[in-house]
């Protein structure tokens, strides 16, 4: 079931909020520069260019301005323009010039302006009927935002507003993100020690550390099981390519902005860090003839790609430079599609239920049907995939959102967005068409009746990137990760000097239990501290398991058992705690 409709009246709210701010700055700060104010997640912004910086506590004046203008109830209106009356309109605002000469370079001949009293903007909307129809908003924080996302363009200021229907909605809102800052990966890593980034080896480069190279790990050996299971294959690609490669594949066409800078050998030949696999896969794809008999083929690749995000779109772990995706083309006859694309949406919901993501939200990404310029393939090609991806949320009965100009250039698809225990969604999942480069690349096979076929492509991921996914999980754990991930499992706690033999011994007993990735991590604090305080660091560490040892325990050959939740099993015989531990982390439990 399209949710579209469900999530069309917040949105509009939201962004009618957009255009009161702006009114709002221009009655203030008639000098300002406009450039754009969509809705977001949480609310709206608005980027301005001021005459003289504005500062934090401004905000509450601009606040005051919407609240006065909202009591007005001035009503909106909309008017299209011819592209020359348009530029006369929004004369002395070169931002809005820009975006107008943008929208003429397409072909369109008018543009849509919305106006509430005295103020009018350049805006497609949709907008309410009046300001007083907003609901309940606050302005949030300022930062600066370069114009279109470029470094190369004036930096701009960006006035973030949250807005809701009702104050109780903002103000779980408010309470929600406060739990957040506590869970932010970047504070947990101070404590747990993750990764770093170090300016002399790149800004938005991550190098992973021990306790968390072991969490990818134990995924990175997980997801390689359940691709076997699933008849996938592997590939390895290289990070680099030739301009060439590039240049046939639309990438530098279509994305240069997020690629960097090239590379040249000694020939002059002009390389490009990868900032996608796909390329590479229709290499091997194409490196011989191929049959009917040989589809479908799913091909997987844990594949490290770099893409050159700005400053302020990069967040800690979340959205480096460089990340590891969990890539996978289905190449496949037409008539088999539905049936892969099924498998794959099943195969992503299992995955994301295995790492307690149990309410994922589906979005459908379509193209812009008035920006065809945007997008590569036949209008043919897209209309089938669109409507074949809908077909197959429609048959699930799932609802989702519809998100009309959010397809990539070169297809269609379905993104799964995960939620967390904090009700925030993040990136997972992604089922894709790719019609740009079975065409480009000329991909055939051989049918049953001897004639060539093009055959279908579908690039997937299941997890997104390593980073985002493991980043996310830290959040949404607060950093205590299930047993099977944990960095450290169990810590062995000896009351004294005298008993570190002993605990010496049950570490050497419990390495004995094989995992995915190798014994079982166990660690034995034999620290001149006190029991109180090791216990409070193996809590402060997240470690699942304290095995405490005394005279008693080693008498009676039994550990003491206590959780990081600061609950206690009591004392157990050994080889019952190993039995525990293993169904624990052969089930994947989340409980201890």
């Amino acid at each position: 079931m399209d949710k579209t409709n469900m999530n069309n009246d917040l949105e509009k709210m939201r962004h009618s909020a957009s255009h009161l701010l702006a009114h709002s700055v221009m009655e203030l700060y008639p000098n300002t520069k406009l450039g754009i104010g969509p809705a977001i997640d949480d609310g709206f912004y608005y980027d301005f260019e001021f005459a003289d910086p504005i500062s934090v506590q401004d905000l509450e004046k601009i606040q005051a301005k919407m609240e006065g203008l909202k009591g007005q109830d001035l009503r909106f209106s909309s008017s299209n323009l011819p592209i020359k009356e348009a530029k006369e309109e929004m004369a002395g605002q070169p931002y809005k010039l820009e975006l107008i000469e943008d929208l003429e370079k397409t072909g369109q001949q008018e543009v849509t302006f919305y106006q509430s009293g005295d103020f009018i903007d350049l805006c497609k909307g949709p907008h309410l009927n009046s300001y007083k129809e907003i609901g309940i908003f606050k302005l949030d924080r300022l930062a600066g935002a370069y114009w279109k996302g470029s470094e190369k363009n004036q930096m701009l200021t960006r006035i973030y507003g949250l807005a809701f229907m009702k104050q109780k909605d903002l103000d779980e809102y408010l309470q929600k993100r406060e739990e957040a800052l506590t869970k932010d990966h970047r504070e947990l890593n101070k404590k747990l020690d993750y990764f770093s980034q170090n300016e002399q080896v790149g800004t938005g480069l991550i190098l992973w550390h021990p306790n968390l190279s072991v969490v990818r790990e134990e995924i990175e050996l997980y997801w390689r099981r359940e691709h076997r299971k699933r008849g996938y294959q592997y590939l390895y690609t290289p990070h680099i390519g030739k301009r060439d490669l590039w240049d046939r594949s639309g990438h530098t066409d279509h994305y240069k902005n997020l690629m960097f800078p090239s590379l040249k050998d000694d020939r002059e030949e002009e390389y490009f860090l990868k900032p996608m696999s796909c390329p590479f896969h229709i290499m091997i794809y194409n490196s011989r003839p191929r049959s009917y008999k040989d589809l479908p083929l799913r091909w997987c690749e844990l594949g490290t790609v770099y893409r050159y995000e700005l400053e302020g779109v990069r967040h800690g772990i979340l959205r480096p430079r460089g990340f590891t995706q969990d890539d996978a083309h289905i190449i496949c006859a037409p008539e088999s599609v539905v049936e892969e694309l099924e498998g794959v949406l099943d195969f992503a919901i299992e995955i994301n239920r295995v790492f307690g993501f149990e309410k994922l939200h589906y979005e459908l990404s379509l193209r812009d049907p008035s920006a065809p310029s945007k997008y590569i393939g036949e209008s043919d090609a897209w209309d089938i995939g669109e409507k074949t991806l809908k077909k197959i949320l429609d048959g699930r009965k799932v609802e989702y959102k519809i998100g009309i100009g959010e397809a990539k250039f070169y297809g269609p698809a379905i993104d799964l967005k995960v939620e967390d225990a904090m009700g925030r969604l993040w990136q997972g999942t992604t089922i894709q068409f790719d019609f740009n480069l079975p065409e480009r690349f000329n991909m055939t096979y051989i049918g049953a009746n001897g004639k060539e076929y093009r055959p279908f492509m579908v690039h997937r991921t299941v997890l997104g990137s390593m980073e985002r996914f493991i980043g996310t999980l830290i959040e949404n754990y607060g950093g205590a990760f299930p047993v099977w991930l944990s960095p450290v499992q169990v810590t062995v706690i000896p009351i004294s000097q005298e008993q570190t033999p002993y605990a010496e011994e049950a570490a050497k007993q419990i390495r004995t239990v094989e995992q995915l990735s190798g014994p079982i991590r166990v660690t034995v604090d034999n620290r001149d501290e006190t029991m109180q305080n090791k216990i409070r660091h193996a809590q402060e560490q997240k470690i699942p398991y304290m095995l405490v040892v005394g005279k008693r325990e080693q008498a009676e050959n039994t550990v003491n058992v206590r959780l990081r939740t600061e609950q206690s099993l009591g004392a157990v015989s050994l080889e019952k705690f190993i039995e525990h531990l293993k169904e624990k982390i052969e089930t994947k439990s989340f409980d201890l």
